[in-house]
């Protein structure tokens, strides 16, 4: 009896460990493909803090993103399924067993304010991470040494078809992730927000401490306010407050969109009655130039009907002034900390829409909207209507795509099974009556 007993909650702790471990992955993963840039930027942040320079540039970051949440993605998936029991629970340690170090390093250093393990939808400071790794690695070591308990929900001969659905599943997340944008926004710039009450609250806690501005040039860093802020020569680094700060800090505390003569402009646009576009790239040098056209276009509308139009950039003034030669820009451009326009829309460029001091539409590089001809002003357009921002039908959507086909072919395997074991423990009625 005692036995019975042992084995029932070895199994249970085994599986429960697997429960633990699936969630994470699956959520991760999740994470990750909806918004692989995300992870891009954040493995940038990682290869700069340890000198990796080159690995920092190029495709290498967005590659090493996608398939990083395409593995958390079907690792976590093969747990929950069984597939392969040994291989992935051996898989799964070997990532525990190089994160773990890693997010140890990260706490005591802190080099990075933070892992980005689960994106901008659950942040964790990087002791928090480090224990959460910990919390895995145990998980993982458990299911490495009784992977046999791991109960199967589908049967070994159909393993592969969830395998090649799930990892075919992960690439199409993730092509129409970068197609677009993030089908869940997560950050603090997402369709329907009310930036003016946000800077509101900004500024209210501005006024109870001061926020200074880490910047770095030629490997010298200093540090600025607001009132002496730098130009798009100098990298942001990060901030430090200092005073007291009442409250959690304004997700918006480095939102500043400067004019060439130094001037602060961000009161302005935020609190512009009207529509206002905002043309966001980061860097205008790494631009897609491919829908100049369609931007112009739109820039002339917004002149043509009176609506306000920005281009937001961090490049320097060199490349702004090759942007201008190449494309006859005539809207004004303001310096915007590239962090911070990387945080509003995952595309270079990217348009943003305005009405109010609130986020009505986003738009990526690929859909721009097509103004060129359209003579009614943007409140009579589907242009100026606000985006549909419902995180539960997305999230809805989701599910539907990959849940529902899953879970039909999971419960057509049980029937197979069901009945293959009915088949076989079913009385063989003709050998009964040649016995006879």
């Amino acid at each position: 009896m005692r036995t019975k007993w042992k084995s029932r909650l070895l199994w249970l702790a085994v599986n429960t460990a697997r429960l633990v471990a699936v969630c994470t992955f699956v959520f991760s993963g999740t994470v990750k493909l909806i918004d692989p840039h995300g992870t891009e930027y954040k493995i940038q942040d990682y290869a700069r803090a340890f000198g990796l320079q080159t690995l920092a540039q190029g495709v290498a970051p967005l590659v090493l993103s996608v398939a990083l949440a395409m593995l958390e993605f079907s690792l976590g998936i093969y747990l929950l399924f069984g597939i392969r029991r040994r291989r992935t629970a051996f898989l799964a340690l070997l990532l525990m067993l190089a994160f773990t170090p890693l997010t140890l390093y990260l706490a005591i250093a802190n080099p990075v304010s933070d892992c980005g393990c689960f994106g901008d939808a659950l942040v964790l400071t990087n002791w928090q991470t480090f224990w959460k790794n910990v919390v895995l690695l145990a998980a993982t070591i458990l299911m490495v040494c009784w992977s046999r308990l791991m109960t199967r929900l589908i049967t070994e001969r159909n393993q592969w078809t969830v395998s090649l659905y799930t990892w075919a599943f992960a690439l199409i997340f993730a092509g129409i992730s970068l197609y677009g944008l993030p089908l869940i926004d997560f950050r603090p710039y997402r369709t329907g927000t009310d930036l003016r009450a946000g800077l509101g609250v900004r500024d209210s806690v501005a006024g109870h401490a001061e926020t200074f501005f880490i910047m770095e040039k030629d490997g010298r860093r200093r540090e600025f306010t607001t009132a002496n802020y730098p130009d798009s020569t100098w990298t942001f680094v990060g901030t430090r407050v200092e005073g007291e700060v009442s409250g959690a800090q304004s997700p918006y505390a480095d939102l500043c969109m400067q004019a060439p003569d130094g001037q602060d402009l961000t009161a302005q646009v935020v609190q512009d009655t009207s529509y206002v576009f905002l043309l966001l790239s980061p860097y205008l040098e790494k631009a897609d130039d491919g829908v100049l056209d369609r931007i112009t276009s739109d820039y002339d509308y917004a002149r043509e009907h009176g609506y306000q139009f920005y281009c937001l950039t961090s490049s320097a003034p060199e490349a702004i002034a090759t942007w201008q030669e190449m494309t006859g820009a005539e809207y004004p451009f303001l310096f915007t900390d590239g962090i911070v326009l990387k945080t509003m829309i995952r595309s270079n460029p990217g348009l943003m829409l305005l009405h109010d001091g609130r986020v009505v539409a986003k738009w990526p590089s690929t859909g721009l909207p097509d103004l060129s001809g359209e003579t009614r002003p943007l409140e009579q357009t589907e242009w100026g209507m606000p985006q549909d921002r419902s995180r539960m039908a997305r999230v809805l959507a989701i599910l539907l795509w990959y849940v529902v086909p899953l879970l039909a072919f999971t419960l057509a395997d049980r029937l197979w099974v069901a009945r293959k074991l009915r088949n076989l423990h079913k009385p063989n009625t003709n050998s009964k009556s040649k016995a006879s």
